[in-house]
């Protein structure tokens, strides 16, 4: 492995002929799969037990729990169950995954590892469910609060579109709010995506974060100088961003991070996956510093307990009268994706 950082790469990175010696075939994955998610012994996917066999010719699937009396593989209870993509091409995905700053789109992943394009946006969204369990516990502060808006320029939107939102205002009008934090001692950050940035949606926000006795900085906004925290600021409207220690780079550093990806790499982040790509960058952003392959193997591991399936990707919700009509956008499984 190389040792030698360079700008915007982890520490160790792994290049791409030690990949392949590592997965030269599906059999070599499953070991390395195996050895993340049972370290010590093997364990049922279902029920977590360890009194467990391995079955005949590994059909229908490789062991056999004794206690749920149930088939089960090293898929089993993570977010690959019910994926027919081989390991190998999962272990590739992953690298190419976590060691790509801005992320990579689905159109460039499939082209990679050889599937269908759909395939690749589904792979790629059960990837983004490992990196929730990143951070744990709460901030000791000092943070840095603030809150962008996502969304597309008025003048590429369609004539419908600017339409409906005339009369509306400029600015964030017609975006969707995400609301972040950065810790300066850790360097750790959370960010969440908001339906609006008012004084109980960022009491929450903090709170959940953060203790009562942090010192919170932040820009002039008034909704910030309501909040019950030791707060500081400066004023980006009279063109003040910092004053000794008080300014919002870092968190505003993270924006930088996000957007670039979203107009370099990604070019559309719509409303309804916006929270699975904010929760990637938040977890990007923690690991960063880390050697790929511990990335890897993080990222693996956070897949533990996650379910997700297409159609809860592609469905449509309605809402009429007060009721909620689930609509699928797909109704029949398409014959090209791999599950």
């Amino acid at each position: 492995m190389t040792t030698r950082a360079k700008p915007g790469q982890s520490r160790s990175r792994i290049n791409m002929m030690e990949l392949g010696r590592m997965f030269p075939n599906e059999d070599a994955a499953t070991k390395w799969f195996e050895s993340i998610l049972w370290p010590d012994v093997r364990a049922c996917g279902k029920c977590g037990s360890i009194n467990t066999k391995e079955t005949p010719n590994g059909k229908p699937m490789p062991y056999w729990c004794r206690d749920c009396r149930g088939y089960f593989s090293v898929r089993t209870g993570t977010a690959l169950r019910r994926s027919h993509v081989p390991l190998d091409k999962w272990a590739v995905a992953i690298y190419i995954y976590v060691t790509r700053i801005k992320s990579i789109s689905s159109a460039e992943l499939a082209q990679h590892i050889d599937v269908t394009g759909k395939t690749a946006w589904f792979m790629l969204h059960r990837l983004r469910e490992g990196w929730d369990h990143t951070g744990v516990g709460k901030f000791l502060g000092p943070v840095e609060v603030d809150e962008t808006y996502v969304g597309g320029l008025r003048k590429n939107m369609s004539n419908a579109k600017r339409w409906e939102l005339r009369n509306t205002g400029r600015g964030s009008v017609g975006k969707t709010a995400v609301v972040g934090m950065k810790d300066r001692n850790t360097k750790q950050v959370r960010a969440k995506v908001v339906e609006n940035v008012d004084y109980e949606t960022l009491d929450a926000f903090i709170s959940e974060f953060t203790d009562a006795d942090v010192t919170v900085y932040s820009d002039g906004a008034r909704v910030y100088g309501k909040l019950p925290h030791k707060q500081k600021s400066v004023n980006h409207s009279v063109g003040e961003y910092v004053r000794g220690k008080i300014h919002t780079n870092g968190i505003e550093s993270f924006w930088s991070t996000l957007k670039r990806a979203h107009k370099g790499t990604f070019h559309v982040l719509s409303k309804k996956h916006l929270h699975r790509y904010v929760k990637e960058f938040e977890g990007r952003h923690n690991a960063r510093g880390l050697d790929a392959l511990t990335m890897m193997q993080n990222l693996v591991t956070g897949l533990i307990g996650k379910h997700l399936m297409y159609q809860d990707l592609t469905e449509t919700v309605v809402v009429k009268t007060g009721l909620r009509f689930v609509q699928p956008k797909r109704r029949v499984r398409p014959a090209t994706l791999k599950w």
